[in-house]
């Protein structure tokens, strides 16, 4: 399934006398991906992109639906595991059923935020579980665990119970850091923010920001006008340092992702769900992966503990290229 607009009609606002790119943005645009295995769900993935790799923290983000799941097996991802990074479930419409090595057992539903740190590793599974709503709609993101915290033990948080405020035109949720003067409970590991806002048709919104950082902003089901820049669905739009505020004008009502924070520091390694540093760390997180995956044990305990309660066979770990795997910094010109 793809990222389908339900009323698909194109939405100008002046574009002949609108600015043009403001200094110091980029647009990065998606591409379709296929989710998980064979039953495989399409969705948008903006970042990593080819130039730019990060936002802050965020090193990864996904964008899917409106899908129609009722006749279909909609959202159904094996286990599989991760290193060195947390995921960030979201959802504007439907249910995910989140099930993981440690034992986790949680449905996300709209408004709720599922934060999983997989440190030095954890497997998990995402499926849309029975009875669940016709729509589903939502992204995941990953933030990249910095050098100090990347080998720490695995967690998994729920929150139903989020800060937020409003604004002229505009409703803010805080999913991770600090914004507005509301501060999210998710735990964090860098300077950084996640946001949910939800503008009103017609509106143009002032968002205030931290000046030392840069931001992301990811229309989830309509368009935007923001800084010189027409964001459509899936889209990012990059916004460097230095600004204290953000704008963004809606036609029609829209769920926009905020997220944010200092530039991160560290080069990394990304392949596949791992987030490393160098190309011998992913190749002993692939092996421990396959080994497990297959109920073999060297007998040092398992990195990767078993989804036992998904019932459902593990994806297996794609073959490493040719060459070695490279450190990137986080965008192309660093």
């Amino acid at each position: 399934m793809s990222n389908i607009e339900p009323h698909p009609t194109e939405q100008r606002v002046c574009e002949a006398d609108a600015p043009g790119p403001e200094h110091g943005t980029e647009l990065l645009e998606p591409r379709e991906v296929p989710l998980g295995g064979p039953r495989a769900m399409l969705v948008h993935r903006a970042l990593p992109g080819r130039n730019r790799r990060m936002v802050g923290a965020w090193c990864f983000a996904d964008v899917y639906g409106p899908a129609d799941v009722s006749t279909g097996p909609g959202m159904q991802v094996p286990p599989h595991p991760h290193i060195g990074l947390q995921t960030v479930s979201w959802l504007v419409q439907g249910t995910v059923h989140h099930l993981d090595g440690l034992g986790s057992d949680q449905v996300v539903r709209p408004g709720q935020l599922n934060l999983m740190t997989a440190g030095n590793g954890i497997a998990h599974s995402e499926r849309t579980p029975e009875h669940a709503p016709d729509l589903l709609q939502g992204a995941q993101l990953w933030v990249a665990l910095p050098g100090h915290d990347r080998r720490g033990p695995a967690r998994f948080e729920h929150h139903d119970d989020l800060p937020g405020f409003s604004l002229p035109g505009a409703r803010v949720t805080v999913i991770m850091g600090e914004l507005g003067g509301h501060r999210s409970p998710a735990r964090t590991h860098t300077p950084l923010v996640g946001a949910e806002v939800v503008i009103e048709a017609g509106s143009t919104v002032t968002l205030p920001v931290r000046p030392g950082f840069e931001h992301g902003l990811l229309p989830l089901d309509a368009p935007v006008r923001a800084h010189g820049h027409r964001v459509v669905p899936g889209s990012l739009l990059y916004l460097g340092t230095g600004r204290d505020h953000i704008e963004f004008h809606a036609t029609e009502r829209t769920h926009l992702l905020v997220i944010g924070g200092e530039p991160f520091a560290e080069d990394l390694v990304m392949w596949w769900n791992f987030v490393g540093r160098d190309h011998d760390e992913i190749v002993r997180a692939r092996a421990d992966w396959e080994e497990q995956r297959e109920g073999h044990d060297r007998g040092e305990g398992f990195r990767f503990d078993p989804v036992r309660a998904d019932g459902g066979a593990a994806l297996p770990a794609p073959d490493l290229p040719n060459a070695r795997l490279r450190a990137r910094p986080r965008h192309r010109g660093a």
